[in-house]
C-alpha cells in the first residue's frame, strides 16, 4: 500500500479506537514520525494528511527542512535531545517532545530569549522506570512544574512518554493509564507556563491502546512509512 493508502488505514483505526473510548477522533493528531525516511517519502505524507512530522535527529531534520520536506506541516522534535542541540531547534520546530531535565528547560528558555521566540515543549516522563531511556521519574514532575514560571519563554503544553516496549499491547495498557492519571493531576494543580493540552503516546504497534487510555497525539513511523532499513545507517 502507498503511504498515503497506510494514512487512510492508520486514521479508520485511529476513528474506531476512539469510538470505543467514546472519545472524537478529531481530538487526536497523527504525528508522522519520519526518521529514516527520504524528504520525498515525507513529503507525501505531509500530502497525504498527517497532522505534524516529528523528527527524531537533529542532522537528519536540518537536511530535511533543507529540502522543504516538511512544507505544509507542524514540526516536531520527537527523539532524545542533547544539550548541545538545543540551538538548532528552538524557534525552528513548532513543539520539542522529549524534554526530560529542568536544565533542559533553562537553556531551552535561554535560547528562545535569544531568539524572540516561546517554545512549546513537552515533559518526556520515564513512567516504566527504565535505566536505558531518558525522561523524568513521575516523582520528579512537580519540583519541574513548579519552577516552569521562571522561564517565561518556555511553554509546557503536556506530556510524553514510551512505556517498555511489548509485542503485546495490553501489556503497555497499564502503563498509560498511569501516565493519563498523571495529565489529569497536573491539569487540576494549574501551574504558571504549563497547560496540559498534548498526551503524547502511542506508536505503529500499541496507538490504538493508547488512544483507549487517553493519547491524543499519536507518533507511528513504520504504519505509514513500512519498516526501516537500518541496515543502510
Amino acid at each position: 500500500m502507498s503511504i498515503s493508502g497506510n494514512i487512510g488505514e492508520i486514521r479508520t483505526r485511529i476513528a474506531a479506537a476512539a469510538a470505543k473510548a467514546g472519545r472524537n477522533p478529531d481530538e487526536i493528531m497523527l504525528v508522522a514520525a519520519t526518521k529514516m525516511n527520504d524528504s520525498a517519502a515525507v513529503r507525501e505524507a505531509v500530502i497525504g494528511g498527517v497532522d505534524a512530522c516529528g523528527e527524531n535527529r537533529v542532522q537528519e531534520l536540518q537536511q530535511k527542512n533543507a529540502e522543504n520536506a516538511y512544507e505544509g506541516a507542524p514540526l516536531y522534535f520527537i527523539g532524545h535531545l542533547q544539550k548541545n542541540k538545543v540551538k538548532y531547534l528552538v524557534g525552528v520546530v513548532d513543539l520539542i517532545q522529549s524534554v526530560d531535565s529542568l536544565e533542559l528547560i533553562r537553556l531551552i528558555d535561554r535560547r528562545a530569549e535569544s531568539t524572540g521566540t516561546i517554545q512549546d515543549i513537552l515533559l518526556e516522563v520515564n513512567i516504566g522506570r527504565e535505566e536505558a531511556k531518558s525522561g523524568l521519574m513521575k516523582e520528579s514532575l512537580e519540583e519541574v512544574l513548579a519552577q516552569a514560571g521562571q522561564f517565561p519563554h518556555v511553554h509546557i503544553r503536556g506530556l510524553m512518554a514510551i512505556p517498555p516496549a511489548d509485542s503485546d499491547p495490553e501489556q503497555t495498557r497499564p502503563y498509560f493509564k498511569e501516565m493519563k492519571q498523571l495529565f489529569i493531576d497536573i491539569d487540576t494543580k494549574k501551574y504558571d507556563n504549563v497547560s496540559m493540552d498534548f498526551l503524547s503516546m502511542g506508536m505503529t504497534h500499541d496507538y490504538e491502546t493508547a488512544i483507549e487510555e487517553g493519547s491524543n497525539m499519536v507518533r507511528i513511523g513504520t504504519g505509514i512509512f513500512g519498516e526501516r532499513n537500518y541496515g543502510t545507517t
